[in-house]
């Protein structure tokens, strides 16, 4: 009997020393990880989901990373921020990338990867309103955020399908979404993944124009990921581990939608998780639609859009794609 009592004794000695062991050796990595921030462009949704399957399934902390992703305020964007080093990453769009280079005081940011490869916005309507192209924008109400990019985009559109811009009528969204449709306003810009998707799920019969099918050079990247030209110059082994671990959240999202919506709800809880998994589903098939890999971008993309911004004097000068990103560290 005491001599059982001694092999228990002996057990919980080597349980407790061990206990202690890998609570010391899991602070220790705690205190080794690298903290780093990700300023996302808008509120949690599932354009951001492989951040988030990233940060929920240990890829960040596999890659001795410790990421806290938080949103960029009402005064600021993710540009403007990152350019600050207030925060490593950011989530933001090719337009405000090209706005920030070729600015009076240009921006030191670089995009590192587009987390879709198309442009998955476009116009959307009522379908009683039988607006099925630019030309039927004639005589009804356009309602938006008022950028001057935005202007600019419909009224080319507009004009390449022979309509007159003067006969449509520009005002600011009222935050109603699609509850105004039909109403005071007739046509809205907006995602399919996203406001399309959930406007569908609650009975709004629409029409939805995609912006890709009617001008290639309006097929832009957004959103994006940007960083420092600090920290690609100064910094690029974290710029790596991020983005590796980045990019493998994302090619589980594509792999398992709903498995990532449900990572995504536990972050974006107001959310119904029916119509996540619905956004989800759309997105996961086109975060690397048409390419060989997720987050590769082209030349080409960069190119046509920056003409695109240059002949509608939304900026003044020209600027090279591979000054704007790299494809660097998502294709390792």
């Amino acid at each position: 009997m005491k001599k059982l009592g001694c092999m228990l004794m002996a057990v919980l000695m080597a349980v407790t020393v061990s206990g202690c062991s890998d609570k010391k050796e899991a602070s220790e990595n705690k205190e080794t990880e690298k903290k780093v921030t990700l300023i996302l462009d808008y509120l949690p949704n599932t354009n951001h989901t492989g951040f988030y399957v990233a940060k929920e399934k240990g890829f960040f902390k596999e890659e001795g990373l410790e990421v806290d992703i938080i949103e960029p305020g009402d005064d600021s964007t993710s540009a403007t921020l990152v350019a600050a080093n207030k925060g490593e990453f950011g989530v933001s769009y090719q337009e405000d990338v090209t706005y920030a280079r070729t600015a009076e005081e240009p921006l030191p940011i670089r995009a590192i990867a587009t987390i879709i490869q198309h442009n998955t916005s476009g116009f959307v309507s009522l379908k009683k309103e039988n607006i099925k192209t630019p030309k039927d924008f004639e005589g009804k109400v356009y309602a938006g955020w008022q950028a001057p990019s935005e202007e600019a985009v419909v009224k080319a559109v507009m004009t390449a399908a022979k309509a007159d811009f003067s006969k449509l009528t520009m005002v600011g969204a009222d935050g109603s979404g699609f509850a105004s449709l039909g109403k005071s306003v007739d046509i809205q810009w907006e995602f399919e993944g996203w406001a399309v998707t959930k406007g569908r799920m609650e009975g709004y019969e629409l029409n939805y124009i995609p912006l890709r099918e009617l001008d290639e050079r309006l097929d832009y990247y957004t959103p994006l990921i940007i960083t420092s030209e600090k920290m690609i110059k100064e910094d690029p082994e974290t710029v790596q581990k991020f983005m590796n671990a980045v990019k493998k959240g994302y090619e589980y999202a594509i792999e398992n939608p709903d498995a990532s919506a449900e990572i995504l709800s536990k972050y974006a809880p107001d959310y119904d998780l029916k119509f996540l998994k619905e956004s989800q589903k759309y997105l996961s098939s086109e975060y690397a639609r048409d390419a060989d890999s997720w987050g590769v971008m082209k030349d080409s993309v960069w190119d046509n859009y920056t003409a695109f911004m240059y002949e509608n004097k939304l900026i003044t000068e020209k600027i090279k794609a591979d000054e704007q990103y790299t494809n660097e560290f998502v294709m390792k």
